[in-house]
């Protein structure tokens, strides 16, 4: 029996992973990984480096992508919460530019597997949070890109209640619009 529920989102092989959570009076325990059980559900991913952020409250982190050393990710809420987010950018997919949003707590404890081809960013909606991620391949700065996260083609819906400022980098201050992106990511 697989330890993980694996929810079906809509786009193809973009996933919301349930961890069985086991808990009793001294805390709980689950898994987050386990090799086996993705095989099983068809994720056949090989992760190469695991990744922490700490971020507060209207940090916007997004939307990325590497155009090549591609990225899937399998992302998770350690401590607060985030609204995350994928797009997919897979030319040819019949949900080419489509999103996906999920609330990611350390309460629920959901993950969120992005895989390669997809813009992806999170919001923090908590006064603060601790964002933690495995990666496919390793982070190739030479090679990054991004949209932008309110690009009105995609149409994200952000939940900005409770949120006075969006607080970006530099760079995601400037990237570009879907209209404008020619990206090699095939279907």
């Amino acid at each position: 029996m697989s330890k993980f529920k694996f929810v079906d989102t809509g786009i193809k092989d973009l996933y919301i992973i349930e961890p069985n959570v086991f808990g009793d009076n001294r805390g709980y325990f689950m898994e987050t990984y386990n090799k086996q059980d993705f095989l099983q559900a068809g994720l056949t991913m090989e992760f190469v480096q695991d990744n922490e952020s700490k971020s507060s409250k209207g940090v916007l982190r997004g939307l990325h992508f590497q155009t090549q050393h591609t990225q899937g990710k399998l992302v998770r809420v350690t401590s607060g919460e985030v609204f995350d987010v994928a797009v997919d950018l897979r030319k040819g997919s019949p949900t080419y530019g489509q999103w996906k949003g999920v609330l990611l707590t350390e309460e629920n404890k959901k993950q969120f597997y992005v895989p390669e081809g997809f813009a992806h960013g999170f919001l923090v909606v908590s006064d603060e949070a601790v964002f933690n991620y495995k990666c496919t391949d390793f982070y190739a700065p030479e090679f990054e890109g991004g949209v932008m996260w309110n690009d009105p083609d995609i149409g994200v819906e952000w939940p900005l209640e409770g949120i006075n400022d969006i607080i970006l980098s530099d760079k995601d201050e400037k990237h570009k619009s879907f209209k404008e992106l020619d990206l090699p990511f095939k279907y």
